[in-house]
């Protein structure tokens, strides 16, 4: 028996209904050439039939039940049923010559983290990845992924772990289609990056839900997503539909600086950059576009000449400075620490203990 779920089950061979049939035709002291006359057909079409070379059609199915008394829903099902299993054992088939490409993934981590179940068949855990990517095959899977227009920052073709960064991506998307959002408005959106500003402040048991729905009634969709192994992503930004955008965001840098910079930073690509484009945000900031996103984050979370007043208003500053200045920003301290260390305003060994640091729950 072959293990499809975790309490179902299919049989790894099925007779043919023709079988069926032929014990039908038994049981009445029938033989295929009196059904043939019965039925129209010829006793060619008939054995066929029996010996599973020839599909029951719905006429004939109607034929059978008219003749033989057994409702033609019986054999249509029948036939369905012999034909989905057939496909089946073939589809098994093509999936063992290339259960190797399993061996691309994080599968480990993915079940750790629930993203998909553990088999202890190859062929059933490849079954299962591709279920997760919406895909038929691996094929189609680099099909569909060499369609995708994907900007990433500089480095990151060639030091991410494409398969695993693909599948982290696949999980943002999954939690996206799941968000009830509005039609996109640019403006609405804009306003609430001024009203989410103020969550910086909040623990993130009460920024998530906030941030998600603000963001939704936009027509944005949030996806706080677990980072794998290798992906060095920390964010990314794509439209899912064109009135429906998508910000995928992880802890991978584990701080609060890091985090919301993150947000405000994939925020820009949202109101700014093509709907076209898949963007994903790593180490590196390179290129235009990048540059001005991360101008535009660093603005919204801390307006930089306020910053420059700070920095130069005391030859040391203070942990109580920065707190101070941060309260009357009304922003978390963190993030000025991290800004003031980004424009090398403070010693990146400094004040680090005003930072928060996230996890997941």
């Amino acid at each position: 028996m072959a293990r499809t779920g975790k309490n179902e089950y299919r049989p790894d061979t099925v007779s043919p209904p023709g079988e069926t049939l032929m014990e039908t035709l038994e049981m009445r002291g029938m033989t295929q050439a009196d059904l043939a006359a019965r039925t129209g057909r010829t006793t060619k079409l008939v054995n066929e039939i029996i010996k599973g070379k020839a599909p029951i059609t719905s006429d004939t199915a109607l034929q059978l039940e008219r003749v033989l008394g057994v409702p033609a829903e019986f054999w249509n099902n029948r036939e369905r049923q012999y034909r989905e299993a057939i496909s089946r054992q073939d589809e098994s088939q093509q999936l063992t010559d290339v259960v190797g490409w399993l061996r691309e993934f994080p599968v480990s981590a993915m079940v750790k983290l629930g993203w998909i179940r553990k088999y202890g068949d190859d062929v059933a855990q490849l079954r299962e990845l591709l279920n997760y990517f919406g895909v038929a095959s691996p094929r189609a899977w680099e099909e569909y992924w060499s369609q995708i227009q994907v900007s990433y920052r500089k480095s990151t073709a060639f030091d991410a772990d494409l398969h695993a960064l693909r599948a982290w991506l696949r999980k943002g998307e999954i939690g996206g289609q799941a968000c009830e959002c509005a039609d996109y408005n640019a403006a609405a959106f804009r306003r609430a990056l001024d009203q989410v500003r103020a969550l910086t402040t909040a623990e993130s048991r009460v920024f998530q839900p906030r941030l998600t729905e603000w963001f939704a009634a936009c027509g944005v969709a949030v996806a706080f997503v677990p980072e794998l192994p290798k992906i060095r992503a920390s964010g990314a930004t794509r439209w899912l539909t064109p009135s429906k955008a998508l910000i995928q965001v992880n802890l991978r840098y584990k701080t609060d600086d890091h985090f919301w910079f993150t947000v405000f930073h994939e925020a820009w690509h949202v109101l700014n950059d093509s709907k076209k484009m898949l963007f994903v945000d790593t180490e590196r900031f390179d290129g235009e576009h990048e540059e001005a996103a991360n101008r535009f984050a660093a603005e919204q979370l801390v307006p930089q000449v306020e910053l420059t007043a700070l920095a130069f208003s005391r030859r040391h500053l203070s942990k109580a400075d920065i707190v101070a200045f941060a309260r009357r920003q009304g922003i978390a301290p963190g993030i000025v620490v991290g800004q003031l260390q980004h424009r090398r305003l403070l010693p990146f060994a400094h004040c680090n203990e005003l930072k928060r640091t996230f996890v997941w729950a």
